[in-house]
């Protein structure tokens, strides 16, 4: 059960490797770093307490999640003995994980969100999704955030509320607890993120759920909807010198100068996978989810 990674697959050069950004307005290269700020509080997080029932974790999202799931397994696993299933498909959106959608959704039918908490019968349900807004999944119907900015949210919202309906009918009585990963900074649309974000926290009050601000561990401090490409070494990573990329000046990178969106310190590649090198950024966002989950694991 805890072992089983399901890898999402692309369909050829269709879409932006990690299919989280909108094209229509993505820039050739990163933009240019802003002087480096202080450290968030939020990358300081000590290390969760284990429940002390090994909780059984279900991982779901798009493009950041298939970067990160390799090593939110390994954080899950060592700090709360987690049973781990992760099944990212990168390019999609909240819609595709939604039962229903038939050849309208990126995802197949036995890893719908649905299906695969009535298979592993999860504790947690962790959403880690970017909020993909310029219309290559099937399933959004063509809206798209620059086009139509109200219909998209509203859509959004929909979706978001229509998979945790699914998902509470999947658990019946064993109904998992869902983690919503905030989102970090955009520099193109970031007030969309912050849109996005304010969908998840209105959806997990409503049901009595969490959220993990990953976003807020990837950005300065005081300026939590601020993108920045390199942010001061926490102590860990000073400790852990692969993790503190440029000690001469005391920061970390978080993107390659390439790729603004993503986290893993590599190129991308045609076939979508884990991110194969230690990257800062991707640590600090598994560790935020990982204590959350921690929050979220049953005690008894």
């Amino acid at each position: 059960m805890g072992r089983r990674w399901v890898v999402g697959v692309l369909l050829a050069g269709a879409v932006l490797l990690g299919g989280c950004g909108d094209p229509a307005s993505e820039p050739e290269a990163a933009p240019p770093a802003p002087s480096v700020p202080e450290a968030p509080t939020t990358t300081q997080q000590r290390a969760p307490r284990a429940p002390a029932k090994a909780p059984t974790v279900l991982y779901i999202g798009d493009s950041l999640a298939m970067e990160n799931h390799k090593v939110l397994g390994e954080e899950l696993r060592r700090d709360l003995r987690a049973n781990y299933t992760s099944a990212p498909y990168s390019g999609t959106t909240l819609c595709d994980y939604l039962e229903g959608t038939g050849k309208r959704s990126l995802v197949p039918d036995a890893d719908k969100a649905a299906a695969l908490v009535r298979s592993v019968r999860p504790d947690v349900v962790v959403l880690q999704f970017w909020g993909n807004a310029w219309g290559y999944t099937p399933c959004m119907d063509g809206i798209t955030y620059d086009a139509s900015r109200a219909r998209y949210l509203e859509r959004y919202a929909a979706d978001a509320r229509r998979l945790t309906e699914q998902i509470d009918a999947a658990g019946r009585d064993r109904r998992p607890r869902i983690v919503w990963v905030l989102q970090g900074p955009d520099p193109i649309t970031p007030d969309r993120v912050r849109r996005v974000n304010a969908v998840y926290e209105e959806r997990a009050a409503a049901t009595g759920d969490l959220v993990a601000d990953a976003g807020g561990a990837v950005s300065p401090a005081g300026g939590r909807y601020t993108w920045t490409q390199y942010l001061p070494c926490t102590a860990y990573e000073r400790a852990h010198p692969d993790y503190c990329t440029q000690p001469g000046s005391d920061r970390t990178a978080l993107h390659r100068d390439d790729d603004y969106l993503h986290f893993c310190l590599a190129p991308t590649t045609s076939t979508p996978k884990p991110c194969p090198v230690r990257s800062p950024g991707i640590l600090r966002i598994a560790r935020e989810i990982t204590r959350v989950v921690g929050e979220a694991a049953p005690r008894d």
